[in-house]
């Protein structure tokens, strides 16, 4: 549970997801189709699936291996999404004839390139939070215009983190290439499993009863399923096991680790995410360049003007530190961690550079409404940026 930016404001209170409908989110595209090209861009609608669960229906359904679609964003199961992937070698009047649950066809165009990770400009939300207390509207007003003024805390959160949230505890063991410990935190802490079946399935697996485990994870649980049908083969063969899982999903779970590292620095820094010191790489918000601080008198008023804003780390083997204070509290992180910049050059395409990431982004086109369904609000934040950093704040709910 991360610190509040408005800790002295009340919030609203309220829930959101209780419809589909309730959370709706568009992305942004960096780029639009040029019409012509190997791969085909296809905007889809989806409802309660994930982005990964619709590509792999997609995928079935055309007779190609997932790892052929591309996608700029990861989105929710719940709610209603939009957002484009790209397809090689399919013609585009077979995609539009597609009828697939839980998934819609908008419409397909032609590029010349893949899709990849980050490959947007943002992401549109409209959301509702039914269940407010009277005064919702003044209360989420007077949050707002802090946001608007200091920025948006850039937390990953635990969306970040899965369902379960045990997704970085599985990255750092990855990482340090603990293999059994990646596989005990995959198949999960019984504590956080609502489910009667799946909590005894987890259970079962922690008491060494592998058969009896496998014979009780839900369907649905395919990572889960697949680690256990090696490890019954080959109990001590932990690295194998663990090759069941896909890489793409590897990647997510280092990826989550990265994301804790940089939460907690931010959380350190909260107080003055709003502004830069001597060491300080900065972020500018118009081109996504970052440089060294070494006056941080002379960049205050640009960073007033919300034109540059100060780093955290996602650490990886070719990330730049910044200098000075912000460096040692980078570097004490690591150590936190017995972790060295180094060890995140995984073999086998896991390889993670890192990267630097503003502490606080912009929220943009902003409205709100209130009818006697909730309020409604309406804002766009930049890629890689999630809405319920916004929600945490004007809610201040524990489920965030």
């Amino acid at each position: 549970m991360h610190a509040y930016l408005t800790a002295d404001l009340p919030g609203i209170g309220g829930v959101i997801k209780e419809t589909a409908e309730d959370f709706m989110v568009t992305e942004i595209p960096l780029y639009l189709p040029c019409g012509e090209g190997e791969h085909a861009y296809v905007e889809i609608e989806k409802r309660g699936l994930t982005t990964l669960e619709a590509i792999r229906r997609i995928a079935r359904s055309l007779g190609i291996s997932d790892r052929d679609i591309g996608y700029a964003g990861l989105k929710d199961a719940r709610g209603i999404t939009r957002q484009t992937l790209s397809i090689p070698r399919i013609k585009t009047d077979s995609l539009l004839a597609l009828s697939l649950q839980g998934i819609k066809i908008l419409s397909a165009n032609r590029h010349r390139n893949k899709l990849k990770p980050g490959h947007l400009a943002g992401n549109s939300f409209s959301i509702r939070v039914r269940g407010i207390e009277h005064d919702a509207m003044e209360k989420a007003s007077a949050i707002l215009a802090v946001l608007c003024e200091r920025g948006v805390p850039n937390y990953f959160g635990s969306q970040r983190y899965g369902g379960l949230g045990n997704s970085h505890h599985i990255g750092r063991a990855i990482l340090r290439r603990d293999f059994k410990g990646a596989i005990d935190a995959i198949m999960g802490d019984p504590a956080m499993v609502r489910d009667e079946q799946w909590r005894q399935a987890v259970e079962m697996y922690h008491r060494g009863d592998l058969d009896g485990s496998l014979e009780h994870f839900p369907g649905h649980c395919r990572t889960e399923r697949e680690v256990l049908h090696r490890l019954i083969k080959r109990p001590e063969a932990f690295e194998r096991a663990l090759d069941a899982v896909s890489p793409r999903l590897k990647k997510l779970f280092l990826s989550a680790y990265q994301s804790s590292l940089f939460d907690r620095i931010l959380e350190q820094r909260l107080d003055t995410f709003d502004m830069v010191e001597e060491g300080d790489l900065a972020y500018r918000h118009d081109n996504g360049a970052c440089f060294l601080v070494e006056d941080s008198a002379a960049e205050r008023k640009r960073t007033q003007e919300f034109e540059i804003s100060p780093t955290g780390p996602m650490f990886g083997c070719k990330m730049k530190l910044p200098e000075g204070k912000p460096r040692l509290a980078e570097e004490n992180a690591l150590n936190e961690e017995s972790m060295t910049l180094a060890e995140f050059n995984l073999p086998g395409g896991l390889r993670m550079e890192g990267e630097r990431r503003p502490l606080r982004v912009p929220i943009q086109n902003l409205s709100t409404t209130v009818n006697e369904e909730g309020l409604i609000l309406n804002f766009s934040l930049p890629r890689g940026v999630y809405a319920t950093t916004v929600l945490r704040e004007i809610m201040k709910s524990e489920d965030f």
